[in-house]
């Protein structure tokens, strides 16, 4: 599990087969699930310097969420 530079964000995962990429986020108590996310924008997150930023800017309102 990759280590994300972020105060917002704990951990993320990701599964290729399912394109569901599942996010925790400091002080939370479960993951929410993101479907349908293609790869790219979970290498882009893991790899931000700010996963944050990133969180705000390419996953928070385009990605249904449950």
């Amino acid at each position: 599990m990759p280590i994300l530079n972020s105060s917002a964000i704990a951990r993320a995962e990701y599964d290729p087969n399912t394109r569901r990429m599942q996010i925790w986020f400091r002080g939370g108590m479960h993951a929410y699930d993101y479907f349908n996310v293609p790869e790219s924008v979970y290498q882009g997150l893991i790899q931000a310097p700010s996963a944050g930023s990133y969180y705000a800017r390419y996953i928070k309102d385009y990605f249904r969420y449950f």
